[in-house]
């Protein structure tokens, strides 16, 4: 009854981070998470939730997460004492390479004989390369990985061949790998919550441990939450891993599976009883279609909704979509990853492929309708890019200011393309296409690339117009232009302008003696200076190039009230004990069920000695 059946374990990206000297640099700026990637793929409380339902018992211990919080956090000692029927370890992002294979040797150390999944779409990507390591029985391939997932768990439990459930890559008693067929692609999104909430919250009840499921290190005091809209992409960017075309290969998806307006709308609501923080809506939901887009905004409308929603555009808008927008919530927000200012750069690569002037219209008509925060995001190491074209973003940036009278709801921000180039996108797997030379291709060297020691060297690419060097001095030459200029046009307050100003030249430093460090031909010698210079490179390894706050929208109070919130957790907790009573239920079939296969086992045996 109260053996879990699944842990799942979510490791840090270098296993080894409170050890190693590793300067991480700006590859994690502009996500909330720090350089560790403490935060978890929103599939797995999915997966966890649909476990759940279906009688199992599933536990998510956030190990990346408990480690930033704890330095004393004892990872070995923590797996020693768990004793599920599986281990399954998250590879979605690919700067996890390193840590997921380091923490399933670590099961195996204390667990020789439990199974282990790995799952993702890295996993995916890698699954016949993943699944030769000697730490890794199953690989469940794709996006959608509930179902397969429970037809796993239920085999593990009655000891059946699972040679018939879909999606699996697994391996046979003498270590023979088999690829079942990639089948399980549910075209819509409506049998499950993404992310569960609702799993998240029982969970602390359940386990007693609020720590475990945490997403991010800051994320206690400043709780956003996001919705998945749909699984699988209709554009076509060219560096993109969730591109149509990786999305194709990699999980067997002809197009995206969609979640309902419906149910959209009924997880809204549900969070705004937790809490009065943003909501971020993830993907455009305007790739639906029309109808879908009109349902939304009118369910929207028909709600009492309070939390400010942020939105992403993967495409322009206009003044009748943000007028019905602003008509149907009280406050939003939207991200806009533009890339490149240049029209011949984005025409190429497929993101936001139109003209200047109709992303300027979009900005307009956003702003019209009361937007409240408009964040840019440019990027350098992209098809086609210049080191002059990378760091004269900032020009443009100064065009809008000029053009939109220096409003504050403009927000830029810079970031290289790092550590690595998508597996499965156009430019990965057409490298010389796009102008690409790759320093990476299997996971085992995506994997030793993540311990180098600094970023610069974890770059899995260059380019034909930038080599390493020039993506790394580009990505800090335009931030330090992008926050001179925000400090000129009053965006920014000084003080927040030096201190970025001295991150980004101590990174830039840093950079430069590691790589006097690397020419160093002692292996020994070269560890201790690396290790002379560690607290320095924790410093910048928190964020150099732009202010914390630049990345987060206003919020008055971060929980809902304490009647709403003691609402929620009541039905939660009696959904709790509905489920425990569900698990009885299902225990008592597989106790029937095993001595259902005991009797036939006897019999059978009667039967062989009677001929």
């Amino acid at each position: 009854m109260f053996k879990k059946d699944v842990v799942f374990l979510h490791a840090p990206s270098v296993y080894d981070f409170r050890k190693d000297t590793i300067m991480f640099g700006p590859i994690s700026d502009v996500v909330p998470s720090s350089a560790t990637f403490e935060m978890y793929p929103v599939g797995i409380t999915s997966i966890a939730d649909a476990l759940e339902q279906a009688g199992f018992n599933v536990q998510i211990i956030n190990l990346a997460y408990q480690m930033l919080r704890d330095p004393k956090y004892d990872v070995e000692k923590v797996i020693s004492r768990l004793n599920p029927r599986m281990f399954a370890i998250d590879l979605h992002w690919l700067p996890h390479a390193h840590g997921s294979i380091e923490v399933a040797k670590i099961v195996k150390k204390y667990h020789p004989h439990t199974p282990v999944v790995f799952g993702g779409l890295s996993a995916s990507y890698y699954h016949e390369e993943l699944i030769n390591y000697p730490w890794v029985d199953f690989v469940l391939r794709g996006d959608s990985t509930e179902e397969p997932m429970k037809q796993l768990v239920l085999a593990i439990r009655r000891g059946m061949p699972v040679n018939d459930i879909p999606n699996l890559t697994w391996k046979t008693p003498d270590g023979k790998v088999r690829v079942n067929p990639l089948t399980h692609v549910p075209d819509n999104m409506d049998y499950v919550s993404i992310p569960s909430y609702s799993y998240c919250v029982r969970s602390v009840f359940k386990y007693a441990n609020l720590h475990n499921t945490v997403p991010y290190l800051k994320w206690l005091n400043y709780p956003i939450t996001a919705l998945l809209t749909s699984r699988g992409c209709t554009q076509n960017c060219s560096i993109c891993g969730g591109s149509q075309a990786a999305y194709k290969k990699i999980c067997n998806r002809e197009k995206p599976a969609y979640r309902s307006p419906k149910t959209m709308v009924e997880d809204i609501l549900f969070l705004q009883k937790l809490g009065r923080a943003p909501i971020f809506i993830l993907n455009d939901f305007r790739m639906a279609g029309p109808a879908h887009t009109e349902e939304f905004l009118k369910l929207l409308k028909e709600a009492d909704i309070k939390n400010e929603l942020v939105f992403e555009l993967f495409f322009p808008g206009d003044d009748n979509f943000f007028a019905k927008l602003a008509d149907a919530v009280p406050k939003f927000s939207l991200e806009i990853t533009l890339e490149s200012h240049l029209e011949r750069i984005r025409r190429f690569n497929g993101k936001f492929a139109v003209p200047n002037e109709v992303f300027e219209n979009t900005v307009a008509s956003a702003f019209k309708y009361g937007c409240r925060k408009i964040d840019i995001f440019f990027m350098t190491g992209i098809p086609k890019q210049s080191y002059h074209d990378a760091i004269s973003c900032v020009d443009y940036c100064r065009e809008l200011l000029d053009k939109f009278n220096a409003d504050k709801r403009l927000c830029f921000f810079v970031a290289p393309l790092a550590p690595f180039l998508d597996p499965g996108c156009l430019a990965f797997e057409n490298p010389e296409k796009y102008g690409y030379r790759q320093f990476y291709k299997t996971l085992e060297e995506h994997r030793q690339g993540l311990t180098m020691p600094s970023w610069k060297y974890i770059l899995s690419y260059e380019t034909d117009s930038m080599t390493r060097d020039e993506i790394v001095e580009a990505t800090y030459e335009a931030a330090l232009r992008l926050n001179e200029l925000k400090k000129e046009y009053n965006l920014i307050e000084e003080q927040l302008y030096r201190q970025i100003d001295y991150r980004i030249r101590t990174a830039r430093d840093i950079i430069r003696e590691i790589d006097q460090i690397m020419t160093l031909s002692d292996e020994k010698e070269k560890k201790l200076k690396l290790n002379e210079i560690r607290v320095k490179v924790a410093q910048v390894n928190k964020g150099s190039l732009c202010g914390e706050d630049e990345l987060t929208w206003p919020i008055t109070e971060r929980f809902a009230s304490f009647f709403s919130l003691f609402k929620v957790l009541v039905s939660l907790f009696f959904k709790e004990w509905a489920l425990f009573f569900n698990r009885i239920g299902f225990e008592l079939k597989e106790r029937s069920y095993s001595r259902n296969q005991r009797m036939a086992m006897a019999s059978n045996s009667k039967n062989d000695a009677a001929l």
